[in-house]
């Protein structure tokens, strides 16, 4: 009897605590590069989680070596791929906040941007098509704003390229959500709500496909108002935009 439990222990110390403090105790005779290369591997394995395990493991042993900033990027990057997005932000952040200077602080901005854009395209956005009415629309929203705060902050970033794409298409659904909901305002008749709407992407959706439907929106809403003067005013500005 004594036996089969001294087995048992030996059983549950390999399933749990026993393993983790190994795992310790081959960090502790790792270096810094080493651990870090080992990391990398994992990222290059696309085994994502080790990655994070062995990023942090680096930080906590080695928190003003060399490879401390380099571990506090890898582990953005690693949890983002982990799909945690949660932590992937928290993670941004704490580096901007510790090394705002940082060289590399504009790939911290720029993963802020990443990772709201990844999280805002859902499952059934990749797999099925919505119509503008049924995204949500908030992860976009912040999107746009962590990639415009990246290129105003830094004009000569190497990531700016991609993120002017992403906002682009970003630009692009925010309009369509804004003509979704116009032209849902329209059909109920509430035209000042249509107007305000239809207007707003006209002002700063100018250079989005879903311009032309705005303004059409708002020649409606002013007819149905009885603003004939700026509903024949807006018919000219869409027939400057068809031409």
């Amino acid at each position: 009897m004594l036996r089969q439990l001294a087995l048992i222990s030996l059983l549950a110390c390999v399933l749990t605590g026993c393993s983790t403090h190994d795992k310790k105790d081959e960090y502790d005779k790792l270096s810094a590069a080493d651990i870090f290369l080992k990391g990398r591997h994992n990222l290059e394995k696309e085994r994502y989680t080790e990655a994070v395990e062995d990023f942090d493991a680096l930080e906590a042993r080695y928190p003003y070596g060399e490879y401390a900033d380099k571990a506090q990027l890898a582990v953005i990057y690693s949890y983002y791929q982990a799909e945690e997005p949660e932590s992937a932000l928290a993670a941004t952040e704490r580096f901007i906040q510790i090394h705002p200077r940082h060289e590399h602080v504009d790939y911290a901005y720029y993963m802020k941007g990443l990772i709201k854009f990844s999280e805002s395209l859902t499952a059934f956005d990749r797999y099925l098509p919505l119509t503008p009415g049924e995204r949500d629309i908030t992860g976009a929203k912040e999107a746009f704003l962590h990639f415009e705060e990246l290129i105003q902050r830094f004009p000569e970033s190497r990531y700016n390229a991609d993120a002017r794409q992403r906002m682009i298409f970003l630009k692009n659904v925010l309009a369509e959500h804004e003509v979704f909901v116009a032209r849902h305002y329209l059909d109920r008749e509430i035209y000042l709500a249509a107007l305000n709407r239809a207007t707003h992407v006209v002002t700063e959706f100018s250079d989005t496909p879903s311009n032309l439907d705005a303004l059409k929106i708002m020649i409606e809403a002013y007819d149905a108002m009885g603003m004939t003067d700026l509903a024949q005013d807006t018919r000219k500005v869409l027939e400057l935009n068809q031409g």
